[in-house]
């Protein structure tokens, strides 16, 4: 008797990184599982034509600051499955996965250890309550900054590692924001990720080239602490901390490799980043260390290139966790673009968007972040909304080929994560017995359609998108009322 399965996705082109397969197949789900990846026709008691389009794993996003329902949804909207927080983290990281559960997403989740949120309370005495916003808004002051005393350093290892135990993927560690922080603290950080077999997920600190008198050159911290330690050290968004001097660290990654060190790397397909407004590379003294000046800066809350040094001290005192958009490239000129390039395609390089919280340009509308479509009134960086289909965009214009892209956006990032987190072995991956976690998609016509001007609107050519076999987008619509993501936790 011929087996009827839940679904079936007939005839699309399927792409499997992990195979190699790329070709035209029926995709067969059932109980939120892909059963059989056939040539011949499969029968499904939804069975929907997708001939013509690309079935793939659904995109998995290592670095992603905006888990709220409204940033989830527009990263739905670009073909993601999964979205981390590792790059900052949680602390405690088990109260967000209870808070998230509660709330419900459309899309899987998962948080790293905050060695910055612990480090706030330890060396800082602050009290950062756990949430994204509030690690912003902590993320300037010079309180926790500084060197930490041995003991000090002892109490943040076993807090990290009590968060490890308790479920948390890898530790997150925001080097650029505390440059007083002492190298030998990192290197005990990574022995700790050795030991536990967790990744750890570096923001770098300052690159010699732009200030001299750091501790250590960050992208030599980060090899250095692969080769001595053993840990998979994974480097965040290596083109904004890198900027111009990206083939040095690329190189020092590839010669680590080459010595048998684990390091990857991401990057996003923009020529700007964003971050909280009173980091201290931000200071208007600093500035110029990166090649930038006030005018460099884009404050969200109101739009505006911020003007002087004078304005931007106002706006790192009244509001130090406001979101800035700051230019480290110009998208427009052909080296900037061709040295963007290059940190996207480096060997097995991740695309991961670093996706930002959305913020309220208005102060009178109400209910925003969970209405949909989004109204006007929030903005962010566009690489919130369109990361990963500007990805796609960008390799069709430049002839490389799909299946490349897309293993950089699923394939990869999961196995970064596999070794603390058995469930994203299952990711990533379109073959029998996988999640069925995926995308189908167009590959003529996807592409992001934010800008910096209208940064929430949702990237096109998804056509659906299933989350454990659980469609949250149909026929090129979101469903807003169906949130089928599920939590990632270490060893699940």
């Amino acid at each position: 008797m011929e087996t009827v399965h839940e679904i079936v996705l007939q005839r699309g082109r399927v792409i499997d990184p992990e195979t190699g397969l790329d070709a035209v197949r029926d995709v067969a789900v059932d109980g939120g599982a892909i059963t059989a990846v056939a040539a011949g026709p499969l029968r499904g008691a939804l069975a929907i034509d997708v001939a013509g389009l690309v079935v793939a794993p659904g995109f998995i996003d290592l670095h992603s600051h905006s888990q709220s329902l409204a940033g989830r949804r527009l990263q739905a909207c670009d073909g993601v499955t999964t979205a981390f927080d590792l790059e900052a983290g949680r602390f405690p990281a088990a109260a967000a996965y209870t808070r998230e559960a509660a709330d419900g997403s459309p899309i899987n989740y998962g948080f790293s250890a905050s060695w910055a949120a612990i480090r706030m309370q330890v060396v800082g005495g602050l009290q950062p309550d756990g949430s994204n916003e509030d690690t912003l808004r902590f993320l300037g002051d010079p309180r926790w900054q500084v060197a930490a005393s041995p003991r000090q350093v002892a109490r943040i290892i076993d807090d990290l590692a009590a968060q490890l135990a308790d479920g948390a993927i890898g530790i997150g560690l925001l080097m650029g924001y505390a440059p007083g922080a002492d190298p030998a603290e990192y290197r005990a950080v990574a022995e700790l990720a050795a030991r536990a077999g967790a990744a750890t997920f570096t923001h770098a600190r300052d690159l010699i080239e732009a200030r001299p008198d750091t501790k250590v050159d960050g992208a030599e911290e980060i090899v250095r602490a692969a080769e001595q330690t053993g840990a998979h050290m994974h480097y965040c968004h290596v083109n904004s901390t890198s900027a111009r001097h990206v083939d040095r660290v690329l190189d020092l990654v590839r010669r680590c490799r080459a010595a048998g060190g684990r390091v990857s790397t991401e990057a996003y397909p923009y020529g700007s980043g964003a971050t909280a407004i009173g980091a201290a590379f931000l200071a208007p003294d600093r500035l110029g260390e990166r090649g930038m000046t006030p005018r460099s800066l884009t404050y969200l809350a109101t739009g505006e290139r911020v003007a002087d040094a004078a304005r931007l001290e106002q706006l790192r005192a009244t509001d130090p966790g406001g979101l800035v958009i700051l230019d480290f490239l110009d998208e427009d000129d052909p080296a900037d673009q061709a040295t963007l390039r290059r940190s996207l395609t480096f060997d097995d390089a991740i695309i991961a968007s670093d996706a930002m919280p959305l913020v309220r340009a208005s102060d009178t509308a109400t209910n925003l972040e969970t209405r949909w479509p989004l109204p006007p009134g929030l903005v962010t960086h566009p690489r919130t909304a369109g990361c990963f289909s500007r990805a796609l965009r960008l390799w069709r214009e430049t002839g490389r080929t799909l299946p490349d892209v897309i293993s950089r956006c699923t394939l990869l990032p999961a196995r970064v994560l596999e070794a603390s987190a058995p469930a994203m072995r299952r990711k990533g991956r379109v073959r029998q017995g996988a999640d069925a976690d995926l995308v189908v998609l167009d590959p003529e016509r996807v592409t992001d359609q934010a800008t910096y001007a209208h940064s929430t609107r949702p990237s096109v050519g998804v056509r659906h998108l299933l989350v454990g076999g659980t469609f949250v987008i149909r026929d090129g619509s979101l469903l807003p009322e169906v949130r089928p993501g599920r939590p990632i936790r270490a060893s699940t």
